[in-house]
């Protein structure tokens, strides 16, 4: 489903003042650039991502994500593109607290759904399947290797965080759930 730029808007609006809020300033350019995932799931409060994009080179890329409070960014890997062998990506939570879920990790549990912090969107449960936690709080960080299945959540105060990492091909991403649409259309409202 397509969102309206009118919402967009409005949503916009929400992140820049999360970020003014970390300490974070945007250009006018920047703040009209906020990308708003909402992966054609129509529910954005609950599974979509808000994001500015500073640099995307073919070496590397600096972002920052903006979660509303336990809005859910879906489970996906970036896989191999030509002979790249996917992105590698470190998150680093600035504000609130971040539920980060993996299908690897070196010495973390293998959890079940109930064992977690975060709330799994009812709507689409069955198509979050890995659960080992890792748990971020402003100044810590975790790097994802490539191909990792993941999915993250932010706490009940939302969250900013930092992304640094290779190359973003965003386009590429593989989801679980089939029905998501990573680059979805925008109904021209205004």
């Amino acid at each position: 489903m397509a969102l309206k730029r009118s919402e967009i808007r409005i949503v916009q609006a929400r992140a820049e003042r999360m970020l003014g809020e970390a300490g974070i300033v945007l250009t006018a350019e920047e703040r009209a650039g906020i990308e708003v995932a909402g992966f054609g799931l129509d529910d954005l409060e609950e599974q979509g991502l808000e994001l500015i994009t500073y640099i995307n080179t073919d070496r590397y890329c600096a972002k920052d994500l903006i979660l509303f409070p336990r809005q859910t960014c879906p489970e996906h890997l970036h896989p191999p593109v030509g002979g790249d062998p996917g992105k590698m990506e470190t998150f680093r939570c600035r504000t609130g607290q971040v539920f980060l879920y993996l299908d690897s990790l070196p010495d973390g549990p293998e959890n079940s759904a109930e064992d977690i912090q975060a709330v799994i969107p009812e709507r689409s449960r069955h198509y979050y399947t890995v659960f080992r936690e890792v748990v971020l709080n402003p100044g810590e960080q975790y790097t994802i290797a490539p191909g990792t299945k993941h999915w993250f959540q932010a706490g009940p105060q939302g969250a900013v965080v930092s992304e640094f990492s290779s190359t973003s091909r965003d386009e590429f991403d593989i989801f679980t759930d089939p029905n998501i649409v990573r680059m979805p259309l925008i109904d021209e409202d205004e």
